[in-house]
């Protein structure tokens, strides 16, 4: 079965064809983070969903080349920092790793590229493509010496967002990156150079200045991937005016379909709400730490919905994720223990027909692939606890598994508790039982001091990994 992805532009679910002769390589660009704070969940709901569609499109044969870019240069960075009275490039430095170390935390695999838009080669392309629409009269330099695109003079201008241009009412140019807000009007290219600024600008043609946030990304795609590719990603609060205007800037400059596939991922509601600071409700990755929870228990949590439906974040939701993890980490568990006499098998085969693969090649349907996962574990569990599921059926489903891993990635070697933590639970069981309080709190206390914590529980006891 062919993969199915739904398209922004068109509106409708499309069999996914690649750019690429031979049908293998797929050019991905992925919006990545403003720099100028530690990201918050309702980023990395799209950034997990990204990654799921990264590491599925592996699995299924493609070699991917994507791109993550970081935007380091705009008003929030700037403000930023000034108000920390340090130079740019020394304020965005401590985001940008902090967003590297979040990404590991959640198990996302690295781009293949991650460029910065203050790096030089960024800013040389972006002055390279201003100056071929200014060239075209696309672009034009106003009388505040910054360059701004000519909306009107790019006839498809809306039809990612399916606006129509000619309902637009421009109440005139804004040079800040947020003008969506203010104006739905021409936007800027470059941005004259003024005192705000500081010591932040580079030298152009049309004199000392810094380019505006949708030029940043066009540069970067076009400049790393070609004029054309296949998949570009984000949320959906990126569509109006962000990505349509890296349409309109690239297809003006290359004559070229920018890009075939626009997929964007729904909002992130937390308990209902919109995420905001004056709510109460804004957490980033390091609050989530902080309270006790792993990156494997976030990422399931972040990826167990559709990609375009709505996300409601919940702390009832995240433990419930970190039920779900502990079942699957009993049941890889068990089916080590069974698998330990089975015989090596030469088989490696990965079946296409496979119901958990089939489910994400239908525009990712996560839903369905969890069902089919937990199922499973559900079937193989009764299997084992009557003693009917083989050493030989034991290693197949393993080597299923991890072939399923390798798309979740919600398991590692050291999330499962080894067999020797196992019996120290089986023993506070038995102390338990026995009303052996004292040996019971021994116990528990020797299963802590190892890495792990137990609850007790109606259906028994549950392990999970510390954090930290």
């Amino acid at each position: 079965m062919s993969i199915q992805l739904f398209n922004t532009l068109t509106r409708q679910v499309e069999i996914f064809q690649p750019l690429d002769a031979a049908g293998k390589v797929v050019k991905m660009y992925t919006c990545g983070p403003t720099v100028y704070s530690f990201a918050h969940i309702g980023n990395f709901r799209a950034y997990v969903f990204e990654d799921l569609l990264h590491r599925h499109l592996e699995a299924r044969g493609y070699i991917v080349d994507r791109v993550l870019n970081l935007t380091d240069v705009d008003d929030k960075t700037i403000r930023g920092s000034h108000e920390a009275k340090i130079p740019l490039s020394e304020f965005t430095q401590k985001f940008k790793l902090a967003f590297l170390e979040d990404l590991a935390a959640l198990r996302i695999k690295p781009a293949d590229h991650s460029p910065a838009a203050t790096d030089s080669e960024n800013v040389d392309k972006m002055i390279e493509m201003i100056g071929i629409l200014v060239q075209k009269g696309i672009a034009y330099q106003a009388e505040d010496r910054s360059v701004y695109f000519r909306i009107n003079r790019f006839a498809d201008y809306g039809k990612l967002a399916h606006l129509n241009l000619e309902e637009l009412r421009p109440s005139g140019r804004v040079r800040s990156d947020n003008y969506e807000k203010e104006s739905l009007g021409d936007f800027a290219l470059w941005k004259a150079w003024d005192e705000e600024d500081g010591n932040v600008g580079w030298e152009s043609p049309w004199g000392r200045g810094r380019p505006g946030w949708h030029i940043e990304c066009s540069a970067m795609a076009t400049r790393l991937l070609g004029a054309q590719i296949d998949i570009h990603c984000g949320g959906v609060d990126n569509i109006f005016p962000h990505h349509e205007a890296e349409i309109a800037q690239s297809e003006s400059c290359t004559g070229q379909t920018f890009v075939r596939y626009w997929l964007h991922c729904a909002h992130l509601l937390v308990d209902g709400q919109k995420m905001s600071k004056s709510l109460g409700n804004y957490y980033t990755l390091r609050d989530l730490f902080d309270k006790g929870f792993t990156g494997r228990e976030v990422r399931y949590a972040l990826l167990q919905v559709n990609y375009r439906l709505p996300l409601n974040f919940t702390f009832d939701g995240l433990i419930a994720a970190r039920q779900a993890l502990l079942r699957l980490d009993e049941w890889v568990q068990r089916l080590h223990e069974l698998a330990k006499t089975a015989p090596p098998t030469l088989s490696s085969a990965e079946p296409a027909s496979d119901p958990f693969f089939i489910a994400l090649d239908d525009d990712l349907n996560i839903s369905a692939a969890l069902a089919e996962l937990f199922e499973q574990v559900r079937a193989t569990n009764r299997a084992m606890d009557r003693a009917e599921l083989t050493p030989i059926a034991a290693a197949s489903l393993l080597r299923w598994w991890e072939r399923i891993n390798r798309v979740l990635q919600l398991h590692e070697a050291g999330d499962v508790a080894p067999a020797a933590i196992w019996d120290l639970v089986k023993q506070r069981e038995q102390a338990r039982q026995e009303k052996d309080w004292p040996n019971a709190d021994k116990l528990r206390y020797e299963i802590e001091s190892q890495g792990w914590l137990v609850k007790d529980t109606k259906e028994g006891p549950k392990l999970s990994k510390k954090a930290g």
